[in-house]
């Protein structure tokens, strides 16, 4: 049982709690009163202007501003007609090149997929201009304080490897372009190899071949190709190697890996670079005589000025305009042979008649004079009078490599087989990775 006691509050306990009542209701007034009141405070806002000064466009213009243009020379191109295409509106420029025997390049040579870089203002005066006149040298025309300046200047270039491979899918010039291999390096690989094989009737899809070249760079800029350092041609499953070596005397040829000899008397083609457009033939529908007639050389495509090489040590007894021919060449080597250039737009101003050429000298230009359709070189090869195929005559090789090099050979051959073999490698992990 609970006693009523233990439930009681009595008179003091509810006088207490009225207290502690009212105190609590004064602390919550005090509270929310306050709150509103800080809310409440006015806000100052202040407006300030300060002036700023705009800049004029026409004020700032730069008048120094200069800009590069690089154009390649087309087939009809004139410096007139290449000065305009490139805005250039410099009257006072265009008159001084027009005239200066310095500038004669500019006006008579002009050869097409040469380049000019042009360098002006927003006005279109020309402040420098550089020509490509051959791989290691340009024409270089600059304003200066004096007036306008012309010369000679000689590229400092930069060699490097390129090793690349390619595989026959019908041609080896097919096969270059899909492996962006230049012409130039094809017709080397023809020439260095066409004693092993007829590129012409031999090859089969699916050969293959490694090349290690020269390439010549000027800021950063690929200027040219130089020479074939090593090569592995793969014909039919049979395996052809050549490396690039110097003789006593300075000269480079070529050889196989034991020191065989693969250099011969003739270069195959006479020309840097080339399509065969026709070839040798006992009967042919020529096109501008429109009747069956033989075709006692073969026909190269090539632009207007390419540089057309001697193809053997010879002396020059023709030279000069020749009928169907145009202007043509003749060249008289030993054991019977001559040569033929015909078409010829010029002649190269280092030769005359009577005198002696070696083996890759420039003797003239491609051009389409005399009965010619389109730029070519008309090139023939007789033994004795006797015309032969240029494209498959039996080219005579030179004597092996000389023994006091031996050595020194060997370990060159050994250190350019063994970057074949890893371009080969290096191949064979990028096609079955």
């Amino acid at each position: 049982m609970f006693s009523k006691r233990n439930f009681s509050i009595g008179k003091y306990g509810f006088h207490w709690l009225a207290v502690i009542s009212v105190i609590v209701a004064l602390i919550l007034f005090a509270t929310f009163s306050e709150t509103p009141q800080a809310e409440t405070q006015p806000v100052t806002i202040k407006t300030v202007t300060e002036e700023v000064t705009l800049p004029l466009p026409s004020a700032t213009i730069d008048n120094r501003e200069e800009f590069v243009q690089i154009e390649l020379v087309r087939q009809d191109d004139t410096l007139s007609t290449l000065l305009d295409r490139m805005n250039i509106r410099d009257e006072e420029a265009i008159k001084f090149l027009l005239l200066s025997p310095d500038a004669k390049a500019l006006n008579t040579q002009l050869l097409p997929s040469h380049t000019v870089e042009i360098r002006s203002n927003r006005e279109g005066k020309l402040l420098r201009l550089e020509y490509e006149l051959d791989a290691d040298n340009i024409l270089v025309a600059e304003l200066t304080l004096s007036g306008y300046h012309i010369s000679t200047q000689r590229l400092v270039l930069e060699k490097r490897q390129a090793l690349k491979t390619a595989v026959i899918r019908d041609s080896l010039f097919s096969a270059t372009d899909d492996a962006d291999i230049p012409d130039q390096i094809a017709i080397q690989i023809a020439d260095i190899l066409s004693g092993e094989i007829d590129f012409y009737q031999d090859l089969h899809a699916g050969d293959r071949f490694n090349v290690i070249y020269e390439e010549f760079y000027n800021a950063g800029e690929m200027m040219k190709t130089g020479n074939v350092l090593a090569i592995e041609f793969v014909n039919d499953g049979k395996v052809y190697q050549a490396i690039h070596y110097g003789d006593s005397v300075g000269k480079y040829a070529y050889f196989t890996p034991d020191g065989k000899s693969l250099h011969k008397s003739f270069l195959r083609s006479p020309l840097e670079y080339t399509r065969i457009s026709s070839s040798y033939s006992a009967g042919r529908y020529h096109p501008i005589l429109q009747h069956i007639r033989a075709h006692q050389g073969v026909d190269m495509a090539a632009p207007i000025g390419t540089r057309v090489k001697a193809s053997g040590d010879g002396t020059v007894t023709f030279m000069g305009r020749k009928g169907g021919y145009g202007n043509v060449i003749v060249l008289k080597h030993e054991g019977g042979i001559s040569t033929v250039y015909g078409h010829l737009s010029r002649f190269s101003d280092a030769i005359h008649t009577g005198d002696k050429v070696e083996q890759g000298d420039i003797i003239g230009y491609v051009g389409m004079t005399g009965l010619a359709t389109g730029p070519h070189l008309h090139y023939e090869f007789l033994n004795n009078g006797q015309h032969q195929d240029p494209m498959k005559v039996a080219l005579p090789t030179s004597i092996p490599i000389e023994k006091s090099l031996k050595a020194d050979f060997d370990a060159k051959a050994l250190y350019w087989m063994a970057k074949l073999e890893m371009l080969k490698r290096r191949t064979q992990l990028a096609t079955n990775p």
